[in-house]
């Protein structure tokens, strides 16, 4: 059976054990730090074997829909995901949505999509990962996909674009100065950074903002890993005109392997015709830190297949991972 319970009334499912095949996941507490509207768990003799979040009251704009989102979701088999995707859709559709978008944590500042094609490459860190079945249980339960992503890996850091120096001098004449994150004022850095974030990111596929609270509070459990030369703000007349935040592969170090890559998790910088160029130039200098730092591989991370950062990093890195976020419409449908 399938239970729908709302995001006030999680707390009544403290006393319901998960599958230990699940990961773990706490409802009531993680429901309510996402603003979820609504739970779902499948359950076999009291155990639950699917579950997942929905979201229709604060859902990302999409064009031409009434979007609902499904996230937190995990399931222990295919009939169980069905179950789950199914029940969740029509509540969806009940609540007035036209479609349904997934796998997202109600955003797309929270984990989002599904890793869809692999490489030889291990998970870094902060990559989102999920077992091989899961797509597929979207596409059978109705869901297509809606975006494309991957993540480029460079592994030769003493490559460099030429065209580097004449951005970067222009830069310099219009009073753009980058330098490292002061880790003695990280809380004050975050704020310039969420910033550059807030207006850099409206345009963004699904976008949706978040208070500056939330920005800090996610950015908070990296603090202790972070190495300031990898994360750069640049500067116009002493305001954030954008950065680059870069953070070394802990997942290699939980592995027990040597840390030789760096992870470029999220560049951004302000519209306008006087920052042309600065992207480039912020992965550029961050790769340079990398490589002096004693990196030999710089992942850049999870970009969209559209973006235009994905021409930039095309001149460094190769695609390696490519992940997947579906949609299911539910025009039509009772």
């Amino acid at each position: 059976m399938v239970e729908i319970v709302p995001v006030t009334e999680t707390g009544a499912l403290a006393g319901l054990a998960a599958h230990d095949k699940l990961p773990p996941f706490n409802a009531h507490t993680q429901c309510a730090a996402h603003h979820a509207d609504a739970h779902a768990v499948v359950t076999r003799d009291r155990v639950g074997v699917a579950r997942c979040s929905l979201w229709w009251r604060e859902a990302p704009p999409l064009a031409g829909e009434v979007p609902g989102v499904i996230g937190h979701f995990a399931a222990l088999d295919e009939s169980a995901a069905k179950e789950l995707l199914d029940t969740a859709c029509d509540q969806l559709r009940v609540e007035g949505c036209t479609c349904a978008v997934g796998p997202m944590d109600g955003n797309t500042w929270r984990p989002y999509r599904l890793v869809t094609e692999r490489s030889h490459e291990p998970s870094f860190f902060l990559e989102p990962d999920n077992p091989d079945e899961w797509p597929r249980w979207f596409v059978t339960s109705g869901f297509r996909p809606l975006a494309q992503y991957f993540s480029a890996l460079n592994d030769n850091l003493a490559v460099e674009d030429p065209r580097m120096a004449r951005a970067e001098e222009r830069l310099e004449r219009e009073g753009v100065r980058l330098r490292p994150l002061d880790l003695g004022k990280f809380a004050g850095e975050l704020q310039r950074i969420y910033a550059v974030s807030r207006v850099s990111f409206e345009r963004n596929f699904l976008y949706t903002p978040i208070s500056e609270e939330e920005f800090l509070t996610q950015y908070e459990p990296v603090r202790a890993h972070v190495q300031p030369e990898l994360v750069l703000l640049a500067e116009q007349a002493g305001q954030p005109v954008g950065f680059i935040f870069g953070i070394p592969d802990l997942a290699q170090a939980r592995r027990g392997v040597p840390m030789d890559t760096a992870v470029l998790k999220t560049v951004a910088v302000l519209p306008g015709r006087t920052q042309a160029g600065l992207g480039s130039l912020l992965i550029a200098r961050c790769q340079q830190a990398a490589r002096a730092l004693g990196f030999r591989r710089v992942i850049h991370a999870l970009m969209h297949e559209s973006n235009q950062s994905r021409n930039i990093s095309g001149h460094y890195a190769k695609p390696f991972r490519r992940y997947t976020l579906f949609s299911c419409s539910l025009r039509g449908a009772s």
